[in-house]
């Protein structure tokens, strides 16, 4: 397979019907240097903190793990896959992927990365019993085996022509054939140096890198501080260079600072009231249609985020996405409306508790707002703000009612597949709609822009219409950071360059 001869052509198709993807050189940078030791203050972790990719399900473990583990591929602001590990991926059908992996790179403990570790990091999402979070997508793999000492296939069960952009989600950044427990050892650019899980993590520079004068810190100290305006407070005391998840009401003190910046990012993170259609009365498609009429969108993208936002319509993909669909009609703050489904419904003077947190982003603010609505509408919610700390582990889906916070995915499969498929370990509402994961597979192996265009667009119907899902606005992820922290720059999937800051930051001073 000489893959070295092949014509680079972006993430299009060939007239030979291959897909390559082409080698990507990286940011360009004005006078990186080398040197310097960072704090970096995120809003949550807890005693699940884990150095498994595969078990990630936080923003403090997605920054962990990229700071000790590469993958296959990876995206950048443009959100186009390029290889990383792999020197190159090919297709020609969409559904047999030929990958080569780049030659010479190694792993922490000094052994070279060879086609092994690939299948072993692939095969094990399909394991039960190791959980992984991305097991409903990774049940795509039908085959995933080695070609030589460098080469993997993978043959998926039916076409995607997403995979490339699927590989370079933390969850399946490569790790160590025989590893059931990873330990950190990984490809990637910092080392393990100190991990106490709900604590801190601390890695040092990796000097054999196998991109070459890369990272740029010494050393990285990574904690977090939950509440957000002692994360702030520590960022302008000097007690941390970095901190993610400013609110927007806090970014006046941070800009009044000389020494101090903000790094905005619109993005498609949004915060989601969640109304589990396992369980009454959120089961009830009236009670979820009156509280959808009760959300003042508006409201919450003024007062919340200052206008750091964008208006949501209870579908996950926003509207400056390619594939959003605007026809689907807003829905907008409707007393009336909403008090005629309660009374459809037979709800009328129903107290429920809504659980939220300062985990899940403006969660509190919107808790008041609906309460105040709800009061007005015939609803009666009691608003039970609970602390960061074990939010996501002790009340995220386990209530009739709790709030969610969804980052950025690199596509519209990813965050279909992992949100609302019947099957998806995070199908926050538990409802399940055969039509809508009919059309996910049917867009996945679309060819034809338009037509899966369209696909994705029923399927944010379907979501509008029927899933116990409430997406008031989508959210600008806003960082805030030492001045003397150079290299930083916005990339839409998740807070802090997409959680792979380490790779890119350097420090001035």
């Amino acid at each position: 397979m000489d893959l070295s001869r092949r014509t680079l052509i972006g993430s299009g198709i060939a007239a030979a019907g291959t897909l390559v993807l082409p080698a990507f050189a990286g940011p360009v940078r004005a006078g990186p240097r080398q040197g310097g030791s960072i704090r970096v203050a995120m809003q949550s972790s807890s005693t699940a903190d884990t150095l498994d990719p595969a078990k990630g399900a936080m923003a403090t473990d997605y920054v962990r793990h990229f700071c000790l583990y590469s993958g296959l591929t990876r995206m950048e602001a443009d959100l186009r896959p390029r290889p990383f590990l792999a020197e190159a991926l090919e297709t020609a059908d969409r559904i047999t992927w030929h990958i080569a992996l780049k030659r010479g790179v190694r792993f922490a403990d000094g052994r070279e990365l060879t086609s092994a570790d690939v299948v072993h990091s692939l095969q094990r999402h399909l394991d039960p019993k190791l959980g992984s979070k991305v097991a409903s997508i990774a049940k795509q793999f039908a085959e995933v085996r080695a070609d030589g000492r460098h080469g993997v296939v993978i043959k998926l069960s039916g076409a995607n022509a997403d995979l490339p952009a699927i590989l370079s989600q933390s969850h399946f950044l490569i790790v160590p054939a025989g590893e059931d427990k990873p330990s950190g050892n990984g490809c990637g650019p910092f080392l393990l140096a100190d991990f106490r899980p709900g604590v801190r993590t601390v890695v040092t520079r990796n000097p054999e890198y196998w991109r070459n004068g890369e990272p740029y810190l010494d050393r990285i100290e990574i904690i977090a501080i939950p509440d957000e305006i002692s994360r702030v407070n520590a960022l302008l005391a000097g007690d941390v260079q970095l901190v993610i998840a400013v609110q927007p009401l806090s970014t006046r003190r941070i800009e009044q600072s000389s020494q101090h910046g903000i790094l905005t990012t619109p993005s498609p993170l949004y915060t989601d009231l969640v109304m589990r259609q396992t369980q009454l009365p959120t089961g009830n498609p009236d009670f979820v249609a009156a509280v959808k009429h009760l959300i003042d969108r508006p409201l919450i993208k003024r007062a919340l985020f200052r206008g750091y936002a964008t208006i949501g319509n209870d579908q996950p993909i926003p509207p400056f996405h390619p594939y959003f669909n605007p026809a689907v009609p807003q829905t907008v703050l409707d007393l009336d409306r909403a008090k005629w489904h309660i009374a459809r419904s037979g709800l009328k003077g129903v107290r429920l508790p809504i659980y939220c947190s300062p985990a899940a982003a403006g969660s509190v603010d919107m808790a008041s707002v609906l309460q105040e609505y709800g009061a007005q509408a015939g609803l009666e919610f009691a608003v039970n703000r609970m602390p960061a700390d074990g939010y996501w582990s002790t009340h995220w889906m386990k209530h009739p009612m709790s709030f969610g916070n969804t980052n950025p995915r690199p596509t519209a499969d990813l965050v279909f597949s992992q949100f609302f498929r019947s099957d998806a370990e995070w199908n926050e509402s538990g409802w399940k709609n055969p039509r809508f994961d009919e059309l996910l597979t049917l867009a996945r192996a679309e060819a034809d822009e338009a037509r899966r265009k369209e696909l994705y667009g029923e399927m944010q119907q379907l979501v509008h219409d029927h899933c116990g899902v409430a997406i008031p606005v989508f959210i600008n992820m806003l960082d805030g950071h030492d001045r003397r922290l150079k290299g930083m720059s916005a990339i839409p999937l998740g807070g802090l360059m997409g959680y792979r800051f380490a790779e890119y930051a350097w420090w001035d001073a």
